[in-house]
């Protein structure tokens, strides 16, 4: 059995976005079947057409597909993807993990490998501690955390954060971060593979 890794996001902006579809190249690079999914938007439709930010980036990421129980059931590894909001993942990202109960309860995470990333406006604005907070919920889970360590050196010249790539918004996407995330997303995989051998 192969990896099949879901890459599951909430992005208002882009940030996470373009994290995510790193995430996706790198996954399918290291041999994974890899799926994208964006977890529903729960803001109503007319506050987003107000900021001309939120508005772009909805549109031009209408055609992703919106995560599912289904896609859920189908991985055996996940790397999830949300900005910080107040020390914990966006609203919209917790209220797709509330649908997963039945899944949990039926052992659905149980020994299965699961990695975060963030982002946040400013860079102490609570994102290790939202991929601290979120990893709480992988435990409840039973879920195998696979956190980058201090495994690359691409991990120190992000910034060091050991718990999952973190994004500053507004910063670009050079090679460094690239690198990082992509190594975060192999190192999954790597492990995903020893666990489903």
């Amino acid at each position: 059995m192969g990896v099949k890794l879901a890459v599951i996001y909430y992005s208002s902006y882009g940030t996470n976005h373009r994290m995510a579809d790193i995430a996706v190249g790198a996954g399918r690079a290291a041999g994974a079947e890899v799926r994208l999914r964006k977890v529903p938007e729960t803001v109503p439709t007319n506050i987003i057409a107000g900021v001309d930010a939120w508005r772009a980036h909805a549109e031009a990421t209408a055609e992703v597909t919106v995560a599912t129980i289904d896609d859920m059931q189908w991985a055996n590894a996940y790397l999830f993807s949300a900005p910080t909001r107040f020390g914990v993942q966006a609203s919209q990202m917790r209220a797709f993990i509330d649908t997963l109960g039945g899944f949990w309860v039926r052992g659905g995470f149980a020994g299965k490998a699961v990695s975060a990333m963030t982002s946040a406006q400013n860079t102490h604005g609570g994102q290790e501690q939202t991929l601290m907070s979120f990893y709480a919920s992988a435990m409840h889970w039973g879920s195998i955390i696979v956190a980058p360590g201090y495994t690359d050196p691409a991990i120190y010249k992000t910034g060091g954060n050991p718990y999952g790539y973190s994004h500053t918004m507004g910063a670009e996407f050079g090679s460094e971060a690239v690198a990082s995330i992509s190594h975060q997303a192999r190192r999954l995989v790597e492990v995903a593979a020893k666990l489903v051998a």
